[in-house]
């Protein structure tokens, strides 16, 4: 939109806002709108709501502009708005959002009756026996005591098959191994003392499938917040 348009935009809501205004509030630092290549001002719907907080912090909140600069710089960092009517008015932390990469403490309870013989799971991982070897020799899929392989390793086998593409063999898999076993450990020594007690947080007496999901996620937020480090 032209400035016009964007006066025009706001003056409903805002019927003392002018060019003027907007022009000083840009010099400010406080809004940045394009500029075509004959140096005319464009703005995007982004800068128009940007306008309105700005306006209306000033206008219901009296805020000055050193306390809208630092509200917005919060609002670009991922802050979000504060509810109408709530104490806080200035940007607030968000609420975690639910990772639809971790599993749900119902998943994780559920038990699929899948057994595979190691024939089946490498046909069906489409891993040759070398390979379906190597990831038992480090532990990373696991037969139970007939023999069977069960639906996590179906998908363990799934995974290394795909890493594989990019040069990932077994033997660089383990850590991963060694962590998993670490945090299971931990997971039996926390719920272990509250198994059979009624009450718990998930209303079952077995609180394995909260703790293991509460795990996973702080697994996945450390590997993420790595990632966005690295």
């Amino acid at each position: 939109m032209t400035i016009g348009a964007v006066l025009d935009a706001l003056k409903p809501d805002f019927p003392d806002v002018t060019i003027s205004k907007i022009r000083f509030l840009e010099a400010e630092g406080l809004v940045t709108p394009e500029r075509t290549a004959s140096g005319y001002r464009t703005f995007s719907d982004d800068d128009v709501a940007r306008l309105r907080y700005i306006l209306t912090a000033q206008r219901d909140r009296f805020w000055p502009l050193k306390v809208i600069r630092e509200s917005l710089d919060a609002l670009d960092r991922g802050l979000a708005p504060a509810d109408p009517g709530a104490d806080a008015l200035r940007p607030q932390a968000p609420s975690p959002q639910t990772d639809p990469d971790v599993p749900t403490a119902a998943s994780l309870a559920r038990s699929r009756a899948l057994r595979l013989t190691r024939a089946e799971l490498g046909a069906a991982a489409g891993l040759d026996d070398a390979t379906l070897e190597a990831l038992e020799t480090f532990g990373l899929v696991r037969s139970d005591a007939s023999g069977h392989f069960g639906e996590a390793a179906l998908t363990i086998a799934h995974t290394a098959a795909s890493l594989a593409a990019y040069g990932i063999e077994p033997r660089h898999l383990r850590p991963f191994r060694t962590a998993a076993d670490r945090e299971i450990g931990l997971v039996q020594q926390v719920v272990r003392p509250h198994r059979g007690k009624p009450g718990s947080q998930t209303g079952k007496s077995d609180p394995t499938p909260e703790v293991l999901r509460l795990c996973i996620a702080l697994h996945t937020a450390l590997v993420k917040s790595g990632l966005e480090q690295a």
